[in-house]
């Protein structure tokens, strides 16, 4: 496993952000917590994420654009983005996955699946670094 994750997690809300962090705490993970998609992309570089946590609905650049924009970029194009939204669609489900998403959890979030679905992810990223 990497030794000390960085979890990005961007929403525009300061309590949904605090309660992600607060469901992931447990895992000893370094949480970045970010206030807007555009915020994001102007710090990735240097916060280096190794996989990333994005709110769907925010004011200026939602989370499906700020995905599409990271999955086309060579640098950040394999970090795992997991989609964090009160949609359940399948419309949305299918935009998120065309804009690169590589996992969803549903608001209200359980700790339990989040957990899990981020060490996925983070395994996958691992497995990636590996490789390259």
């Amino acid at each position: 496993m990497i030794e000390t994750a960085r979890v990005c997690i961007v929403d525009d809300n300061v309590i949904a952000r605090e309660t992600l962090a607060d469901l992931l705490y447990p895992e000893n993970y370094e949480l970045l917590l970010i206030e807007s998609g555009l915020n994001l992309l102007a710090q990735i570089d240097s916060l280096n994420p190794d996989v990333i946590l994005l709110d769907v609905m925010m004011p200026e650049l939602n989370g499906f654009d700020v995905c599409q924009r990271l999955k086309t970029h060579p640098k950040w194009q394999h970090v795992p983005i997991i989609l964090v939204t009160a949609l359940d669609s399948k419309d949305s489900l299918v935009r998120g996955l065309d804009a690169g998403a590589d996992e969803f959890v549903s608001k209200p979030v359980n700790g339990s699946e989040l957990r899990a679905r981020v060490r996925s992810m983070l395994r996958v990223k691992q497995q990636y670094d590996a490789l390259n």
